[in-house]
Order: C-alpha cells, then structure tokens, then sequence
C-alpha cells in the first residue's frame, strides 16, 4: 500500500508529537511545518524514523511557500493555536480564523482527501470570549471552503508534555494558598493527548465523515477536584480559596502583563463555562472509539517530579 502524506501545522506541540508518532508506525508519511526549524526540528525529528518525517520551515501565513507543500499532500491536519494572544502578531483572528480559512481554500483547491482542524469544547456557549469567537469563525470559515473537514473539540488535552497539569503542579508545590474562579464549579471532561490522537488516526484510518467531534475523556471533573486530585499527587496540602470576581478580574489583568501569562481576562471569561459535551454533536465514544484512560491514573505517572523524593518518593495515596 503506498504511504499516504499528512500534511501538519502545530506538530511540535504535545498533540503533534504523539501524532507524528501514531501516524508513520502506520505506514504515513508526514511532512511537519514549523516557524523555526533551528529550534523546533530536533524534537520533531525524533519521533518518526528517517523517510518518513520531513520537516518545512515557513511563515504558516507564507501563502506562496505553504502552498506548493498541498502539491503533495492527501491530508492535512491543523493543530495550531494559542491561549493568550502577543503583540507579534500572534492574534486570536489570525491564528483562529484567518489561517484555517486559508488552509481550508488550499485543501479545496488541490483536492485532498481529508482535513482535520482541532478546535475546543465549549466555544458555542462562551459567547464573551474572543478566544471562543475566533475559534468558532474559524470553524464556519473551515466548513464554508471544504466540507469534508473534520473539526474535532477536545476538552482540556493533558499529558506529561503539556501546559496545564504540569503549570499547576508547579504552582501547586510552590503556593500555600491557591485560588479557586468560580469557587471551582466550572466542569471538564479532561482526555489524555494519546486518546486524542488515536482519535485523529481512527478518523483519517477509517474515512470518518462527521463534520464536528466533540473529544472528551471518561471523566466529568469539576476545576477544585482537578486540582485536590493534583494536590494528592504531588502530597502537598494547600488552601484552596474561593476569589471574589472583582479580585480575579483584578489578578488576571495583573497576569496578564507578563509574556507568559498564567492568566488573562479573556481566559477568566471562559473559565465561567463548563468544558463539557454540549450533547448536540458526536462524541469520540459515538463513532466508536471512546476514551478510556482516567486523569488520576495517567497523571500519577509522572507527578513525582513535584513529590519531596522525586522518583524515589514512596508515598502512598487514594484517588
């Protein structure tokens, strides 16, 4: 059978890793794009064996260089996307909207076979959140030029590579008081990076149709147990404290002034709503290929980098 060429955006993130992984022991060739092939391609380069991996450097909004790569490729898959947006360009609409606009027009006009876009649980409900408005402009601009795209949403993506357990057993081992947003209701159906892009490869493997995948773990976890679950993980005991929402407005346009913010106004807004399956779409379990690792399960697995001991750390523990 001859090797079909997946086409990726974002492949040196956590997800893109995991894929890039998944898709060449599956007799796919992949060729990844990078802003900075300097910094990004020695970790790409590890994660598939010599013949199947190509790595491009290329501005993502270089349509002249970007678009002799579709020339090759059957599928393309876009993983791209920020949290807080920066002063370089790097905008929500540029990033959310505007460029899968492109890349969908570019799958359309050289006929691939398939187009995975990854968005986010939860966009359609938060309506005050300029991250959620350009996530779901992007997916209508998606839809709109190539109707064969899959647009998968995945709740809170997590693995030893990511931004989010890892930041808050950071935060979690260093600060004895940890506030809670929204008293810590807000609910999340966290599923692990390897789940998600098994889900990928089962949607380009079997040719799955669905325009819009919701991509959820087995679990429903509100913000406080998420974190209470972290807390006995790293053996810590912290004060978990409800913030006033003057005082969180106040910390986040504070956070947000650093480079890497750990929180910003917009992300506060979104943090109001459940991160949950809104019922109205497919799940991952309805087209057949459920989500089965537990977020306790998955994370204990490396969380004795935060435990007094580190890996030689014998401390027993309930979930």
């Amino acid at each position: 059978m001859k090797a079909k060429n997946c086409l990726i955006f974002g492949g040196s993130g956590q997800i893109g890793r995991h894929l890039i992984r998944k898709l060449t022991k599956n007799n796919y060739k992949v060729t990844v794009v990078t802003r900075n092939i300097h910094q990004k391609s020695y970790i790409i380069k590890t994660q598939a064996n010599a013949g199947y991996i190509d790595v491009v450097e290329a501005n993502i909004f270089d349509e002249i260089k970007i678009r002799k790569l579709f020339e090759k490729a059957d599928i393309c898959i876009n993983l791209i996307g920020i949290l807080y947006e920066n002063k370089r360009g790097s905008s929500f609409k540029n990033i959310h909207t505007i460029f899968p606009s492109l890349l969908s027009s570019l799958c359309k006009e050289y006929n691939l076979k398939k187009l995975i876009h990854v968005s986010a649980l939860g966009i359609n409900t938060a309506i005050d959140s300029n991250y959620a408005i350009s996530k779901l402009e992007g997916e209508k601009k998606v839809l709109e030029n190539f109707p064969l795209a899959t647009i998968l949403r995945p709740s809170i993506v997590y693995s030893i590579d990511d931004n989010f357990t890892t930041n808050f057993m950071t935060m979690l081992s260093r600060l004895p008081i940890f506030p809670l947003y929204y008293s810590g209701k807000t609910k999340f159906m966290p599923i692990h990076c390897s789940d998600l892009t098994d889900i990928i490869y089962f949607v380009i493997s079997k040719n799955i149709d669905t325009q819009i995948i919701e991509c959820v773990g087995p679990e429903v976890l509100s913000f406080k147990e998420i974190l209470e679950k972290l807390l006995i993980l790293i053996d810590k005991k912290r004060l978990l404290v409800p913030f006033p929402l003057v005082l969180a407005q106040l910390s986040a346009k504070f956070f947000q002034l650093f480079p890497s913010p750990i929180l910003t106004e917009d992300q506060l807004r979104l943090l109001q709503y459940d991160n949950i399956n809104s019922g109205k779409y497919k799940t991952n379990s309805d087209i057949g290929i459920p989500s089965n690792k537990k977020f306790f399960e998955e994370v204990e697995k490396y969380s004795f980098m935060w435990r007094e001991g580190g890996q030689f750390s014998t401390k027993k523990y309930k979930s």
